[in-house]
Order: structure tokens, then C-alpha cells, then sequence
């Protein structure tokens, strides 16, 4: 119950649109989107612009004659949980007139108008309609986080614009890079003073004052101290929601299982704690808990990844905990390995959190580092053209017929070791040529499919080694984001007696596999199977439907998908399925030392067996992992299987070791 409310009454569970910041600026923003190409949009998370500015121009009429809005987001969680909103918003099923579409989910029909998507996907749908002339409007929303795909498509947009004057594009940003975007497009107009591209136009949104605290001292470890900092606001201050930025699943698993450790002890009488986790790997049913009003007496603590900063907003946060980290992608261009590790965040992304607070009345924001540790932050993080493994980004550009990588018009140009790197990987691949050009079929297949380039070719080198039934099923449980399975506190022993059940001493890949096939022919018909097996019901579901989708794209192909699976046959042998993963990443490949650590191969970096691994504390010489991830000091490699050294002196291989 909201105390703020009189007796009787109940508040909303939405604000009225009516009531939001954007709502005055109606008929300006239809007005600049009338006359000008490009429309920036500066606007707070929270303002209201992506749930109403395509509600706007659907009432405006940008969806007659067939045409669609679309509003890109990106990351998923923002994809989805966007468009239910909206959906609820219009008043129509989700799929209907709104729907969206991420990877792997594409929940719209004939009747969607406004379609919210990952910056990716979009990126992917110039494959076959290079000029996008589905969309009426496009609108690229949170812009301001650079994400690889979201710059690339500003990029194709820029492009696209000279060839189509009925286009309009829209781009939103929480923060003042406005001017930037304005005059990228604008090009040599901007210098012209002409000014016809575009307007900027600032929605302010409703900000209430935010205190921020800091430490005296620095934490030792923030996770605990996140926690001690959730119990002494919830037990000195008022009511409102605590909402807790850390920086990945695991560390928010275990502070959500401390904080319902230690709310077992609260007073009786006291308010209770609900614990809820917010991350990308979660299903959209599960992220969809943490926007459920806050029961009576209890306050909800919501711990998130930084998708909280910006993407998402969740209502009746007062406090903010931030632990001052995130995780970035960073690709070693020594190594050509490409990590997850913790970074401080930028001033940006830690002004963005303490804003969070702010939204339905003054709150307080709770910093776990000194004041003098802010003062030092880089003023913005880094885009992340700067710091990835740009080998899908070039092949996309590639089979989007732009061919010269180097000379695409960047919103930030991405250095030239980045794209080199990237062009060597893509040539040791197959996926091009001498000339650089994509090779066909090879190359553009690899771009047609919606996974990562080794992969992809591990998926098309299938038919040379016969387990393509087997590879299907082992990448589409290697796509789900997130672990498939699960143990509940105490329970950590049974659970890894329930993964022995499936573990294939070749490694996890081949584990993977074992599972797979016990789960389609005895899980899914009961889910108490999975519960006893502790694995997510839900990700081994959403493996089968991924497994779905690549195997007809390998029927587009012409690729004869041959079902060992369903039919019970034998399946196809071990060495040749790990000699079909070897084809893909041979770039993952390292040897094990005599101190049990690992060497990667292309480089002298110290690598550990992720404790999740079979490998873990296991004898291998040659392995081939699947990601790598930073924690504390250790670099881990997780998803991991043996292979015999031979297998790396094939032509391809051998040619990508010689180029290192």
C-alpha cells in the first residue's frame, strides 16, 4: 500500500501518460519529425520517450500504408520489457499492433505497427532489406550507450537516408552527446550551416534532488558491503525501494541469498525484505517480477546489473546502492581473446545510477567508494567499437556490400589493429577471401546466421564430419545467456551429483549435448524432471526452440539435416563432433601447463579452468574453450573440451598461428 495515498484509495500502477515529462511536448516533436530527417531527442531515463514517442507517431499516422515504427534498443531486457509496457499501454496483446523481437524470440505478426528490437537485429533485417523500407520511422533509443551495433546502424542509417527523403529517424540519449550525433549526420550540411538535417529537442525530466554518500574509507569487498548497507537503510530509514547496481549473475546470486539469510532474522514486527535479481540471462518472465507494485510491509530490493542505469526503469526506487564497477567487454589485441572484466564505471554512468533514485521523490544514493575515487572516473566509458572483437561487425558490414571496412563512415572510428585482427580471424575462418572479399557460400552463410562467427562455422563445417544433428544441439546450448542449471541454497552437493549424471569426460561441450538429449526424451514431458535434475526447465525449453531456428536456416542452405537425435540412432562419434568445434575455435585453443593452469595459444596469458567446468581440477593436455571471463586476478575459461594437438595443424589453423 502506498502511504501516501488517502484511505481507500489505491494508487495506479502505472503514472498516466498524461502525467509524464514528454506529454507537453507533444506536438513539437511531431512537428520536427514532420519537417526534418532527423530528430535527437535528449531525455532522461524515466521521461517517457521510448514508451510514448512511438505511441505518438502511430497516432500521428506514420503507420498507415502498411508501414512500421521501430524502436531499437540495446539490450534485450529493454526490448522486451519495453514493448509489454506499451502493449498494455495501447490496450492490445503483446504481438498484435506492439511486438517485438530479439534473437531467437520474435513475438510480432501482420498486425505489429510499433516493433521494439535489439539494435542487432534490426542490423540483421538490412541483410535482406538493405534499405529498410519496411520502417516509416526508425527510432535508435539510449544511443548514448555506444553499443557496437546501435554505432554501426548510425552508420547504415546515414546511408540509407541519401537514398530514402521519406525516412525519418529518431535518436534518443540520456546524456549531451546530442550535438555529436546531430552532426554526423549532417555531414558537410553542418559545416554549410544549411541545417536542414535535424533539431535537437530536450525533454527534462521529472527529477527529484538526490543526496549522495560516499565511504571514508575504500570497501574491501563491496558485495558485503552492499549488503550491511541494504540492512542499515531498511532498518533507519523510510519506506522506498533499494535498487543495488553490481556488476554480473554471480555476484548477484550470492547477495540476493545473504539478503534472504539475513532477513530471516529481522524483527517480526519489521517490515520484510523481498529480494529480486535483474540481469540479461534471466527469462522475460523473470524480469518482469521486478516491475510487480511492492507488496504491503515489505520493501523490495532489486539487484541489477547495470541495466538499471538506463535501459529499464523500475517505479518507487528511493535509494540507490552502487558498487562503482561494471563489466566490459575488452578485446586483447595481443591475445585476440576477448574478455568480461570489471572496470570502474565512467562519471556518466555513475551520475545516470544516482538518478535512478530521483524519479517519484528525493532519495539518496549510497556509493561504495570514496569521494576522491569518484572525482578520478574517466568523464565517459569507452564505446564499444573501441575495445570488441569487431569480426561479426565486419562481416555484417561485409555482406551488407560495404566493402571497405576501413573507410565506413563511423560515428568513432574504431583503431586499425581492432579491424585487422578481425579481418585475420574472418580470413583463417574461411568467411574471406585473399582479396578480403566475402567468400560465397561460406562467408555469407556465416552472415545469415544469428550466432557468432566460430560458431557459425563450426555449424557449416557440419557436413565434412557428420554430427550436424549433434552441433545443432550444442550451439543452441551454448546461445542461451545464463547457466541451464540451478542449485538452491544447501543444495550445492546434490546438484553436482545430478551434473555428473550427464558429464562426458571429452568436456562440457559433449556434457552439453548429453543433456540436451536427455531432456527431449524425458524432460520435456515432465518438468519435475528438471527440478530433480537441477536444470531451468525454462533455458532447456529455450534451447530446444533456438535448435529449431538454426536447423532451418541449415535447411535454407540446402544442408541436409540428418536426425540422429528423434530417431534414436547412434549418435554421431566424439572425436568427430570435438574435431568439428576445433574447426571454429582453434583461436580458443590452449595447453595445459604443469602447474594445472592453462596457456592460450596465441599468446602467454595465464588461463583457469572456471570451477562450473568438468575440466576443473582435471588432467587435459590440448582444450578448445568457448568464453572467458575476468574475476579478482584470474582470467577463467568456461566451456571447455579436450582436443588432440594434430587438429590444429590443418591448413586453415595452422595459417591463423602463422599470422599471430
Amino acid at each position: 500500500m502506498d502511504h501516501g495515498a488517502a484511505n481507500g484509495f489505491i494508487p495506479s500502477l502505472y503514472k498516466s501518460a498524461s502525467l509524464l515529462p514528454i506529454a507537453r511536448h507533444r506536438q513539437s516533436l511531431l512537428y520536427l519529425i514532420e519537417e526534418f530527417p532527423v530528430t535527437i531527442v535528449i531525455g532522461e531515463t524515466g521521461s517517457g520517450k521510448s514508451t510514448q514517442i512511438p505511441q505518438f507517431l502511430k497516432e500521428g499516422g506514420w503507420c498507415e500504408n502498411g508501414k512500421l515504427i521501430a524502436v531499437t534498443q540495446p539490450r534485450r531486457v529493454a526490448a522486451t520489457t519495453v514493448a509489454s509496457r506499451v502493449a498494455e499501454e495501447v490496450g492490445c496483446k503483446l504481438g498484435d499492433e506492439v511486438g517485438y523481437s530479439i534473437r531467437f524470440e520474435d513475438l510480432t505478426t501482420e498486425k505489429t505497427q510499433i516493433k521494439f528490437l535489439t539494435d542487432g537485429l534490426l542490423l540483421r533485417e538490412a541483410l535482406a532489406d538493405p534499405l529498410l523500407s519496411r520502417y516509416s520511422v526508425i527510432m535508435l533509443d539510449e544511443a548514448h550507450e555506444r553499443s557496437l551495433s546501435t554505432d554501426i546502424l548510425l552508420g547504415i542509417l546515414k546511408k540509407i537516408r541519401k537514398r530514402r527523403a521519406d525516412l525519418r529517424i529518431i535518436v534518443s540519449s540520456a546524456t549531451l552527446q546530442a550535438e555529436d550525433f546531430l552532426r554526423f549526420f549532417a555531414g558537410t550540411d553542418a559545416i554549410a550551416g544549411t541545417g536542414n538535417v535535424g533539431r535537437i529537442i530536450s525533454l527534462e525530466g521529472r527529477l527529484y534532488p538526490v543526496d549522495a554518500f560516499y565511504l571514508d574509507e575504500p570497501a574491501e569487498d563491496y558485495v558485503e558491503r552492499a549488503v550491511k548497507t541494504i540492512f542499515d537503510i531498511h532498518s533507519t530509514e523510510a519506506e522506498g525501494d533499494i535498487l543495488v547496481f553490481l556488476t554480473g549473475r554471480e555476484e548477484i546470486d550470492t547477495t540476493i541469498q545473504m539478503i534472504t539469510d539475513r532477513a530471516a532474522s529481522l524483527h517480526p514486527k519489521a517490515a520484510s525484505i523481498l529480494a529480486l535479481p535483474l540481469y540479461a540471462g534471466l527469462s522475460t518472465e523473470q524480469q518482469m517480477y521486478v516491475f510487480e507494485p511492492t507488496p504491503g510491509h515489505t520493501r523490495k530490493v532489486i539487484v541489477s546489473t547495470n541495466i538499471a542505469e538506463a535501459s529499464v526503469t523500475v517505479q518507487g526506487c528511493v535509494f540507490v546502492v552502487d558498487c562503482g564497477f561494471v563489466k566490459l567487454r575488452a578485446f586483447n589485441v595481443r591475445t585476440g581473446i576477448e574478455t568480461l572484466m570489471a572496470v570502474p564505471v565512467s562519471k556518466a554512468s555513475a551520475v545516470q545510477r544516482a538518478g535512478r533514485a530521483g524519479r517519484t521523490k528525493a532519495g539518496k544514493c549510497y556509493r561504495l567508494y570514496t569521494e576522491a575515487a569518484y572525482h578520478s572516473l574517466p568523464e565517459t566509458t569507452v564505446p564499444e567499437i573501441q575495445r570488441s572483437n569487431l569480426a561479426p561487425i565486419i562481416l555484417q558490414l561485409k555482406a551488407l556490400g560495404i566493402d571497405n571496412v576501413l573507410r565506413f563512415d563511423y560515428l568513432t572510428s574504431p583503431p586499425s589493429e581492432l579491424i585487422i585482427r578481425g579481418l585475420e580471424l574472418l580470413y583463417s575462418l574461411g568467411a574471406l577471401d585473399d582479396y578480403a572479399k566475402l567468400t560465397r557460400p561460406l562467408g555469407l552463410r556465416m552472415a545469415e546466421l544469428s550466432i557468432e562467427p566460430m560458431m557459425a562455422k563450426v555449424l557449416l563445417s557440419t557436413p565434412g564430419f557428420g554430427c550436424l544433428s549433434e552441433i545443432l544441439s550444442i550451439a543452441a546450448m551454448a546461445s542461451l545467456q545464463g547457466s541451464v542449471w540451478f542449485h538452491q541454497e544447501g543444495e550445492k552437493r546434490s546438484s553436482e551429483t545430478a551434473r555428473r549424471k550427464f558429464a562426458a569426460e571429452e568436456g562440457d561441450h559433449l556434457t552439453l549435448l548429453n543433456v540436451y538429449q536427455a531432456f527431449i526424451t524425458q524432460g520435456r514431458k515432465e518438468a519435475k524432471w528438471c527440478k530433480d535434475n537441477h536444470l531451468n526447465f525454462r533455458s532447456m525449453s529455450k534451447a530446444v526452440s533456438i535448435r529449431a531456428q538454426l536447423k532451418r536456416y541449415m535447411e535454407r542452405f540446402g544442408i541436409d539435416v540428418g536426425e540422429s537425435l528423434g530417431s534414436q540412432q547412434t549418435p554421431g562419434h566424439p572425436d568427430q563432433i570435438r574435431k568439428c568445434l576445433t574447426a571454429g575455435y582453434f583461436a580458443h585453443a590452449a595447453r595445459m601447463q604443469a602447474d594445472g593452469t592453462f596457456r592460450a595459444a596465441s599468446g602467454d596469458v595465464v588461463l583457469h579452468a572456471h570451477p562450473s567446468s568438468l575440466l576443473f581440477n582435471r588432467k587435459a593436455d590440448w582444450v578448445i574453450f568457448h568464453e572467458i571471463l575476468e574475476t579478482g586476478d584470474k582470467t577463467f575459461i568456461r566451456d571447455i573440451t579436450k582436443i588432440e594437438k594434430r587438429w590444429l595443424l590443418d591448413d586453415g589453423i595452422s595459417n591463423y598461428y602463422q599470422v599471430q
